[in-house]
């Protein structure tokens, strides 16, 4: 569509909104290093992943039998194929709220503030309360070394051809 657009004279796309968080980084593949190669924006939805990222789904607690996805209600892709993967990233989030002194939901939003090409969010938040407390993930950075341990607890293995093109990385025009 931004060939198109170019080749017509058409207005070109300034943003595209996306599914990403901590527990769903497909978009970091393909879609990412388009948006930084052609300066599209990124506004994200479902950024706490349908509320597994919201401090409620922990290790020790059953499924919230009052929350969307005990309900049925979050149609997304679950790319929880291991809840040990989804532990492992609330386990890192409540480290580094514990730090930050914020809330689970507010780390795991600003670490999305502050990827590249984000530059909004779509909070599906179920109070006012709620909207209140996540609006509160901006005005505040984690630190360099907090977004590298988040990225480490989050990272997925790479699907081909991304796994294949890392052993020759002279080859590769991958962004990151």
């Amino acid at each position: 569509s931004l060939s198109v657009s170019e080749r017509r004279g058409w207005s070109r796309y300034v943003a595209h909104q996306v599914y990403y968080s901590l527990l769903n980084r497909d978009f970091e593949w393909e879609l990412m290093p388009l948006g930084i190669d052609q300066q599209v924006g990124t506004v994200v939805w479902s950024p706490l992943a349908a509320g597994r990222l919201g401090g409620r789904y922990r290790r020790d607690n059953p499924v919230p039998q009052d929350g969307r996805v005990a309900r049925g209600g979050a149609p997304i892709r679950d790319s929880v194929v291991s809840y040990e993967r989804l532990y492992d990233i609330v386990d890192m989030l409540d480290e580094l709220a514990e730090e930050t002194g914020k809330t689970v939901a507010l780390v795991a939003l600003n670490w999305l503030l502050q990827r590249p090409t984000v530059c909004s969010l779509v909070i599906g938040a179920s109070s006012e309360e709620q909207l209140r407390q996540n609006l509160g993930a901006v005005d505040w950075q984690l630190t360099a070394e907090q977004v590298n341990r988040l990225d480490t607890a989050s990272k997925t293995a790479k699907p081909y051809p991304y796994w294949h093109q890392d052993q020759r990385p002279e080859l590769s025009s991958q962004v990151f």
